[in-house]
């Protein structure tokens, strides 16, 4: 009773705030791993349809799902897109400012990329080594924890070259972030006693911490500014979305992960060990209230845009099963409700 009454309340919210300031445009907030696809379909939305072409901003994904997650209302925004599966304590928070009705949309999948410039050689790691490379805190060679000494490439192994660790890389609020740490940072810590030994609270600190001396650096959500950034400094490294790295092959070349390339064809087998699904999620109280959402979703869950020869691959997104796209898709046109 009590859900129901504040799902009549944010959906009455919608209907007094839209007739006081009508919004005929869709919004759209959160990943910017996601960002080109969303805005790919919404240019081929605006031009192919009746509807304005939505507006969509590169929030990060925590920064989207805080956004999304504040209200119910033309104020806030219908959809906000995600390059990881929106948490519980997410959901939990959208409650509690009124939004109940998630329709959660997953769109294909991505690999997150350790790349660097073309003018410099590839790079092949494994977890361990960007673990050792990346942490605050690493085990020193008797096995105890110490604060990273690690300063250049060689420091972590012998076989990688003498140059300055520096690795240019999403800040906390982005989705690629959570993804590299729990696909790379987690994995690669296991490899080590002194960790394995810790209790779960302390572990998972020591294997998410990233260092804060210079040798990671936060480069904000902007993508194509750390492409621009490697161009300039050959040395350094930078951690991005599969697809930006296949927009700018001609500049930069993705480093092996424990011995698999990141290309289109390893990441959609999975033999390539760090990717992960996309998603967006929709406000089902707006759908109806803001003008194009329903057929927004028919646009991004159509064969011409995510299927196989669809041209979001030709952006570099790798496309589900036909099965999983079906699922999804009749996810997507019924509005159903999250299910965590």
């Amino acid at each position: 009773m009590i859900r129901k009454t504040v799902t009549l309340a944010a959906l009455a919210i919608v209907a007094a705030t839209g007739a006081a300031e009508a919004r005929d445009q869709i919004r759209i907030v959160g990943s910017s791993t996601v960002y080109p696809f969303a805005t790919a379909v919404a240019e081929r939305f605006g031009k192919t349809t009746k509807f304005k072409t939505p507006v969509i901003e590169s929030t990060g994904s925590g920064g989207g799902l805080k956004l999304f997650c504040a209200g119910v209302g033309v104020g806030y925004p219908d959809i906000t897109n995600a390059s990881r599966r929106i948490k519980a304590s997410e959901v939990e928070n959208c409650h509690e400012n009124g939004v109940n009705d998630i329709v959660e949309v997953k769109i294909g999948y991505d690999g997150i990329v350790v790349a660097n410039s073309k003018k410099a050689p590839p790079f092949e790691l494994t977890r361990e080594e960007l673990f050792l490379a990346l942490a605050k805190t690493v085990p020193n060679a008797e096995g105890k924890l110490v604060e990273n000494p690690n300063r250049t490439w060689k420091d972590v192994a012998s076989h990688l070259p003498a140059a300055k660790i520096e690795v240019l890389g999403p800040p906390p609020t982005s989705g690629t972030r959570d993804a590299f740490v729990e696909l790379v940072m987690d994995e690669g810590c296991e490899a080590f006693d002194a960790v394995k030994a810790l209790d779960k609270a302390e572990k998972k600190k020591v294997c998410r911490t990233l260092r804060e001396d210079g040798g990671y650096i936060e480069a904000g959500e902007n993508d194509n500014l750390i492409v621009q950034k490697l161009e300039a400094n050959p040395d350094a490294l930078g951690i991005f979305g599969f697809s930006f790295l296949d927009q700018n092959a001609d500049r930069l070349q993705g480093s092996r992960v424990d011995g698999v390339e990141p290309d289109f064809e390893d990441i959609a087998d999975g033999s390539y060990p760090v990717s992960r699904p996309l998603f967006f999620y929709v406000k089902k109280a707006h759908v109806g209230v803001v003008p194009g959402i329903t057929e927004y979703l028919a646009e991004f869950t159509s064969d011409k845009a995510w299927g196989e020869e669809g041209y979001l691959a030709d952006k570099g997104m790798i496309p589900m099963s036909d099965e999983e796209r079906e699922m999804w898709r009749s996810k997507a046109t019924s509005l159903a409700p999250l299910s965590m």
